[in-house]
Parts: structure tokens; C-alpha cells; sequence
């Protein structure tokens, strides 16, 4: 079986001019892999509506679901909502059950529901609503988009409520070698390994320790026989790594 593939659009000028550093990728790769879900790509944009749209709309094509973090919040430049309205060509307005949320919280709060405020229960036609427990404000699902806020505490408790809905693929799987030998000095060996591994996925990731040169090689797939075999003959082509 093929795994499912996701993407993941982060938005946000704040992430484009260093002033934030993104978490979330991080945590979401992690958290679909152990559902058996590949996360295929990412894009980065900025807060600018006809930016948003085009990447969601390609990424939304590309991929089985899409994940994306930033812009719902209270403030003018959090234009995320209405950006997937008009990616999905759908109206969108103050919807009763996300007010009722945002209410209940407020007076929990003792914080009035302003128009600020008021502006994070706007759901586009047709969305369903992601529980927020962290802050209560929703994200909300429409087709096979998942729109998430930004705050690392918050993302990652919508992602745990979307998950167990998606229908994930075989676990994925890895195993890895360290190999102390500069990258081109193994590169013909690993190609021809590719070659004989076709249906494994293997990557060669480069440091420098102590000024010696070596990689990290990782065999990745969803065949953990595959991947022993694959791993075995690794090794024995570097007899002297450390796995």
C-alpha cells in the first residue's frame, strides 16, 4: 500500500523574517510518521491573501491533507480564514457554535468578547470546527485542509485531535549508520545500494566532528525485512561504522 502524503503550509511574515522560529514542522513530521503518514512538503509564505491561496490550492491538489499554522488569530494581519474561503471559493462569517466557544471562554476569563476576539469565531461555509484546549479559539477542517494556529501548544493539541480521523498508511520505518568517511568517498556505494533497494528510501546526512568528515545513513520504508536487508548490506560495505 501507498502511504498517504501531507503537506504543510506555514504562514506568517514573522517566520520569513527570523523573528519566530518554526517548531511545528518538527512536531508534525514526527507525529504523521507515526501514523504512517509521509509529510511530503512544506511551503513557507508570508501574510499576503493571494500568496496563501495559490499555495494552498497547489498543495491541496498535491497531497491527501494539509496542515497549516499561523494567521487565526484577533489582529488585521491574521488572514488566514479568509484566505481558504477564497481558496474554496466559499463565503465565510461568525458562525453560532464557534461565537459559543469563544463566549464561554471569554466569560470564563472574565474578558469581554470583542471585536477582535470576535473575528477568531469567523469559520468559512462548510468548515468543521478543531477543538482548541489550550486557548479556545477553533481551527477548522475544509476538504482535506486542516487550519491550525501557530502557537507551538496550540498546534500541536489540534494536530492530536485531527489525527485519529485521517487514515494513515503502514508505520514507517528506519534504521541508521554512521559512517566516518567524507560523502564523496561513499557516494558510487550508496547510489548502487539505492539501486539494489529501489522501494527503500536512503539518505546521506553530512557532519563534521572534531574536523574529521562523516554521515549519518539512513534507510527509511515501511518493510522492516527490507530495511534489515538493505541495513546488512550497508554494513558490510562499511565494516568499520557504528549503526
Amino acid at each position: 500500500m501507498t502511504n498517504p502524503t501531507a503537506a504543510m503550509l506555514v504562514i506568517g511574515d514573522e517566520i520569513l523574517t527570523g523573528r519566530t522560529r518554526d517548531a511545528n514542522m518538527h512536531f508534525l513530521a514526527g507525529e504523521l510518521t507515526k501514523h504512517g503518514i509521509r509529510l511530503a512538503e512544506v511551503r513557507i509564505v508570508p501574510d499576503v491573501q493571494d500568496r496563501i491561496v495559490a499555495a494552498l490550492n497547489a498543495l491541496r491538489a498535491d497531497h491527501d491533507t494539509v496542515f497549516t499554522s499561523g494567521g487565526i488569530g484577533p489582529t488585521h494581519d491574521d488572514i488566514t480564514a479568509d484566505a481558504v474561503a477564497a481558496a474554496f471559493g466559499t463565503g465565510i462569517d461568525v458562525r453560532d457554535d464557534a461565537r459559543a466557544i469563544m463566549q464561554a471562554y471569554c466569560d470564563s476569563m472574565g474578558r469581554d468578547l470583542n471585536e477582535a476576539r470576535l473575528r477568531m469565531a469567523r469559520i468559512p461555509d462548510g468548515a468543521t470546527l478543531i477543538e482548541n484546549p489550550v486557548s479556545a479559539a477553533p481551527g477548522f477542517t475544509l476538504g482535506n485542509v486542516h487550519v491550525m494556529a501557530g502557537v507551538p501548544s496550540i498546534f500541536q493539541a489540534m494536530v492530536a485531535g485531527v489525527l485519529p480521523t485521517l487514515t494513515g498508511g503502514d508505520p514507517l520505518l528506519s534504521q541508521n549508520l554512521t559512517v566516518m568517511r567524507a560523502e564523496g568517498d561513499i557516494a558510487n556505494e550508496l547510489r548502487r545500494l539505492a539501486e539494489r533497494f529501489p522501494d527503500l528510501s536512503i539518505g546521506s546526512y553530512p557532519f563534521v566532528r572534531e574536523g574529521a568528515y562523516g554521515a549519518n545513513i539512513v534507510i527509511r520504508g515501511t518493510d522492516g525485512a527490507r530495511i534489515d536487508a538493505a541495513m546488512t548490506a550497508l554494513s558490510a560495505l562499511f565494516p568499520e561504522a557504528a549503526a
